[in-house]
Order: structure tokens, then C-alpha cells, then sequence
């Protein structure tokens, strides 16, 4: 109100607007020159305009001072670039070596298009008889020496230092007009699920410094390691802004961490070291496990899968199959839903007393009876530790149950066969498998195959912050083919047996 006074006081006129208001009862005396003056219409609306005019200049001072400083560079650059992010904005850096790269090229292919995918693969030297003209494969970067740097771990290998240079290189390799807005790292034998990926960064402002990850399943290596480095064989993803700071400081901040085990504890330390925390993603899957992954992978939790490690450890994921045949099976699904894949939808059969657990994608299971939700969210024991050894503990980071070791107590799994869809709904048909010589309810005596409609999964930067699990129908009728609808959920729909 400063300026209003003062404009007040410098334009005051020399004769008042309204100097009085006449009226039949009152009379007052005025000097000379001052006779009041009738309030007309004319005059009300010059006061009004006046008054106007003096709350615009009071709010234009208030909001934009004129002694204000320019927005910032980085405020500018925020503004002007916070549009969403694509496949081309995500530069992946994959740490190889001339031994392992040619048995592990296979894993690279299901996820690497050169049409869509920027990546790098970086070696310690070049691999005999390697065509680098081949398409589907990403471009081969020969590694700088790091015999300069310190290395003591006894238990390690040296290639961790140069494995953690690999996000250094990765960004030297690049500048600002090259559009990358995310440096993902992982290794030869991570698949990584790359729109999943993408839209589970749309949530991060990339100007900002983010180290986004998860750590480990397997709660030893935690403690061991740490419960808040970003486990690199599930892979990690860093803010454009703060890898091009990282990688200025990264090879004198090695120099302090020859004692270290792996690649991923270095940058973990270095990050440290400007401040920066991890940003847990659950999607990035460390895999510490060996086995069967069916437990796991068949009680997903909501946020959509990232990536999975240590696919050279477990079991191929769908029978009859080898891992590559199996994960390409699985791919089939990915490529047309890649958003629903592995996501948990629950329904009831309430007229037949079925509980049916559909992982989309991948496999369903029948229950008979009444099975509550909260334990169909717990994963089931079918894999064992990383570490080996009768000594060696056995806990995770999520919620268990026991698999029953007799078949016949076990639910009815039926795994994927195949996936057809058109521009917005998708059918995916899962065949029975076949476990001992099992009795069953006589309503499944006949079951032999499931079909799953639902809709593609399309979600907002708001939607992957607060996701909802589906529901589900089951058709009314069937003898040899089930059919299921998967649908948005009521407001008010509880996802049970009995409401």
C-alpha cells in the first residue's frame, strides 16, 4: 500500500473529487473556491477507474519488483524443457567384456531395437571375429585403462574400476544437444523393460539430480553392501544434470575406494560424496535368487517391472523351454501390453468357490476355496538364496509363504500360450500344466485353458504414483475354457469372496 499513498500524494488534485454530500438536513460553510460538488455518474465512474488503476499498479509492483533477477539458466532450461520423456532421451550403458558379450548378446536382443534404443556396450578389449556392423546389437565402446587406480579387495576383480568408469565414459561420450535426458546402466545379463522404464522416469524431473534404483532382494547382500546403493546388475538410471557432474569428479573419488568389492558400491560412494540419496524404484529387479522364479514372478508387486538380473542363475521361467526360448516367449506379451506385464489381478468365482490369481503374461493359478488376498500378495518359497551353503541365510525383503512340496496341495497353473491383440484390447490364452496325478474339484476336472480380455494398459505420470490394482469377471459358464474379463475397479469394490 506504500505506492498506492504515495501516488495519492504526488497527484493529489487541487480541487477534491467529492468534497461533500449535500443533503436537505445538513449544511455546512465551505471557503471560498471550494463549493461542493454534485456526485454525478460521470464522476463515480472516474472514481472507479481511478481506484483501477491504482490496485493494477500496487499488484504489478507486488508480484514482478523491478529490481528482480532474471530467472535462472536452470529455471529457464526447466521450464522450457520439462516435456515428456521418450525412448530417445534414455541412453543405456551396458557393462560387457569380450569373454562374456558374445554368450550374452542373446539376453541384449530382446530389449535393444537400434531403431528406438540408444545404447553402448563397453568392453575391455575388442571380441575376435565381431561383426560391428550388426544391427542387433548396440555399438561397442573398448574401455579406457585403469591400471592407474588403486585396487585391494581380495575377493573382487579390477574390471570393477573400469566397470564404474563406464558411467564416465557414457557421458563423455555424449553432449547437451544430443537429447539425453536419463543414463540407464546395467549388465550384459540384465533384460530391461524399456517402456516401463521410460514412463517410471517420467515421474522424475530430469534437471534435478536423481540416482534412481532398488537394492537387493536378498537381505544379507544388504547388510553386507548396503540398503540404500542401487544394486547395478538390476540396473540404475541417473539424471542427466547429475551425471554430467559425476562423471567430472568420478575418477578422483575412485582414487578413495580401492577397498571396495563392485562397480556399484564406487558410484554409490561417490554420489555420496555430492550429497545425493537413492530414489527406490521397485520395478529394478537385483535378482539375488537362484531356481525357480515362479513365486516371485507371479505375485509382482504393482509398480510396472524395470529390469531382471542373474537370468544366467535361475531356472528357464516357462517349462519346457530354454532361459532365451522362455524370456523370448515372455516378450511376446511384453511387446503388446508391456505395461500390465506380471501385474497381479485377483477374481472370485463365488458360485463355485474358486480363487483365480492372474499374473498377466505369464501365468495363471486356480485355487479351490476361498484364498484372501493379502496372502495371494505374498510370494511363494520356490526359489533359494544366492548364497550357497548350509549355513547361508534365507531372508528376503518381501513377505513369504511355503510352496507345498506335494503337488496335488498346490493351485492349478496354467502358463501362457499365446497374445493377440488389436488397437485397444488384448486376448492372452494360457494352456493347463500338468503336475502328478492330482484330484480335482469336478468343476476343474475339464478346465484345460484360461482366456484373459483386457484393455492395454495406458498410464499418467499420476496414475504410476498412486497405481490401483485391477478386478476381474469370471464367465459365468465354462467346461474346458475359462473366460476372464480384467477391468477398472468399482469406487467402492472390495477385490474378496464375499463383499
Amino acid at each position: 500500500m506504500l505506492m498506492q499513498n504515495q501516488y495519492n500524494y504526488n497527484r493529489r488534485p487541487k480541487k477534491p473529487i467529492i468534497s461533500s454530500l449535500k443533503t436537505d438536513h445538513t449544511h455546512r460553510s465551505f471557503p471560498a473556491g471550494m463549493q461542493p460538488n454534485k456526485l454525478n455518474p460521470s464522476r463515480v465512474k472516474t472514481l472507479l477507474l481511478l481506484l483501477s488503476f491504482l490496485l493494477i499498479l500496487y499488484l504489478i509492483s507486488y508480484l514482478f519488483p523491478i529490481n528482480a533477477p532474471p530467472l535462472s539458466n536452470s529455471i529457464a532450461k526447466a521450464i522450457i524443457t520439462r516435456t515428456p520423456i521418450s525412448r530417445r532421451h534414455v541412453l543405456f550403458a551396458i557393462a560387457s567384456s569380450s569373454k562374456s558379450l558374445p554368450r550374452r548378446q542373446s539376453y541384449i536382443r530382446l530389449w535393444y531395437s537400434p531403431d528406438s534404443t540408444r545404447a553402448l556396450a563397453f568392453l575391455d578389449s575388442n571380441v575376435p571375429d565381431n561383426d560391428s556392423s550388426d544391427p542387433t546389437v548396440p555399438r561397442v565402446v573398448i574401455s579406457a585403462d585403469t591400471s592407474k587406480f588403486p585396487y585391494t579387495d581380495p575377493r573382487g576383480l579390477r574390471s570393477a574400476i573400469r566397470v564404474a568408469r563406464v558411467v564416465k565414459e557414457a557421458v563423455d561420450l555424449t553432449d547437451e544437444s544430443d537429447g539425453v535426458r536419463w543414463f540407464v546402466f546395467g549388465d550384459d545379463d540384465t533384460v530391461f523393460f524399456v517402456d516401463n522404464l521410460v514412463r517410471a522416469l517420467s515421474k522424475y524431473d530430469d534437471n534435478r539430480w536423481f540416482y534412481v534404483g532398488s537394492n537387493s532382494e536378498d537381505y544379507e547382500q544388504n547388510v553386507k553392501y548396503s540398503f540404500n546403493m542401487a544394486f547395478g546388475g538390476a540396473g540404475f538410471a541417473i539424471s542427466h544434470s547429475l551425471a554430467r557432474v559425476l562423471a567430472r569428479v568420478l575418477d578422483s573419488c575412485l582414487i578413495r575406494y580401492p577397498h571396495l568389492y563392485g562397480s556399484d558400491a564406487r558410484i554409490f560412494s561417490c554420489l555420496a560424496e555430492l550429497g545425493v540419496g537413492l530414489t527406490h524404484e521397485p520395478g529394478f529387479h537385483q535378482l539375488d535368487m537362484r531356481g525357480d522364479l515362479f513365486g516371485m514372478l507371479s505375485a509382482h508387486p504393482l509398480p510396472p517391472l524395470l529390469s531382471l538380473h542373474h537370468l544366467d542363475a535361475v531356472d528357464p521361467i516357462f517349462p519346457n523351454m530354454n532361459r532365451i526360448q522362455a524370456l523370448g516367449h515372455l516378450f511376446k506379451a511384453v511387446k503388446v501390453d508391456p505395461a500390465r506385464i506380471f501385474q497381479q489381478t485377483v477374481c472370485y468365482d463365488r458360485s463355485r468357490q474358486l480363487t483365480v490369481s492372474i499374473a498377466w503374461g505369464y501365468a495363471i493359478q486356480v485355487y479351490e476355496g476361498n484364498e484372501l488376498l493379502p496372502d495371494l500378495l505374498s510370494l511363494q518359497r520356490t526359489f533359494t538364496p544366492w548364497k550357497r551353503g548350509a549355513k547361508v541365510g534365507s531372508h528376503f525383503m518381501f513377505n513369504m509363504k511355503d510352496y507345498p512340496r506335494d503337488p496335488c496341495k498346490r493351485p492349478i497353473v496354467f502358463f501362457l500360450e499365446s497374445v493377440i491383440s488389436d488397437q485397444t484390447s488384448v486376448w492372452s490364452n494360457y494352456i493347463k500344466h500338468v503336475v502328478g496325478d492330482c484330484v480335482r474339484a469336478h468343476v476343474l476336472e475339464n478346465l484345460e485353458q484360461i482366456r484373459v480380455l483386457s484393455q492395454k494398459v495406458e498410464l499418467d505420470v499420476e496414475e504410476m504414483e498412486s497405481p490401483r490394482r485391477q478386478c476381474c469377471d469370471i464367465s459365468p459358464t465354462f467346461n474346458e475354457s475359462m473366460t476372464i474379463q480384467i477391468r477398472q475397479c468399482g469406487v467402492h469394490e472390495l477385490i474378496s469372496m464375499h463383499s
